[in-house]
């Protein structure tokens, strides 16, 4: 059977290749301000959801969190094995599957980490989990692209070289995603990859999440936490909250 495009996609090391400009500064910076508006206190434990190398998790344990990070990809996990200790854990696991019930404070997902999947019912079977997997009270924080501002802005053929290699970047926007392939020659050898997200909006999110249970606080623009603006922002940080118990 054909691996889902991410499954065989973020299984493949030049994935990371690719994307390798996504460095551990970056990362610590990103999450400092958006722990600011999650506003936790050290000890607690976070999930990372779809949490790849595990460069956040990684992050976030340091920074005094319990943390478990589950991803996909048994290579990404395979890797971040090697830094696990008594604060951080990492497991290979389908979002669309539960996991553990009433058992965070907090699940982040984060760089459009979301949005992958053929039909809407696994996106909100997915936010259904995440809800299940909350303490009651506990927050959800989802980092998006603004499909506005992606659609204003898309580049519809770049190259970009990296260690040598020159990737072909092809992107077009139908049926409510955005498509990018990814070709490039390595060894003699022709590859070819391809992502797609679905582009939805803040509207969409807003229904999504009181489908699943959840209850949305707060929206941003960006990672400084600035107000978001459908024209201008690039970024959709999305903050919601599990209800309590009555």
């Amino acid at each position: 059977m054909k691996k889902e495009w991410f499954a065989e996609w973020f299984d493949s090391p030049y994935y990371y290749m690719l994307y390798k400009s996504r460095d551990e500064q970056e990362a610590q910076q990103t999450l400092d301000n958006l722990l600011k508006a999650l506003d936790l206190p050290p000890g607690v434990q976070i999930l990372d959801l779809a949490c790849g190398k595990g460069r956040h998790s990684r992050y976030l344990a340091a920074k005094g969190f319990v943390v478990t990070g589950l991803d996909i990809s048994d290579a990404s996990i395979t890797f971040a094995r090697q830094f696990e200790h008594e604060r951080l854990t990492f497991y290979q696991h389908d979002m669309r599957l539960p996991f553990r019930i009433n058992f965070y404070d907090a699940i982040v997902n984060m760089f459009t980490s979301f949005g992958y999947f053929q039909t809407d019912h696994d996106h909100l079977l997915t936010l259904k989990n995440v809800q299940r997997g909350l303490k009651p009270g506990g927050l959800f924080l989802l980092d998006y692209f603004n499909a506005d501002w992606v659609r204003q802005h898309l580049v519809r053929t770049e190259t970009k070289r990296v260690d040598n290699i020159d990737f072909l970047l092809k992107r077009n926007i139908r049926g409510g995603y955005v498509f990018k392939t990814v070709e490039f020659v390595t060894g003699g050898r022709l590859f070819r990859f391809r992502e797609q997200v679905r582009l939805f909006r803040l509207p969409d999110f807003e229904v999504l999440f009181a489908e699943a249970g959840l209850k949305l606080l707060r929206t941003y623009g960006g990672y400084d936490l600035g107000e978001f603006d459908t024209g201008s922002s690039q970024r959709l940080i999305l903050i919601a909250q599990k209800p309590l118990m009555s």
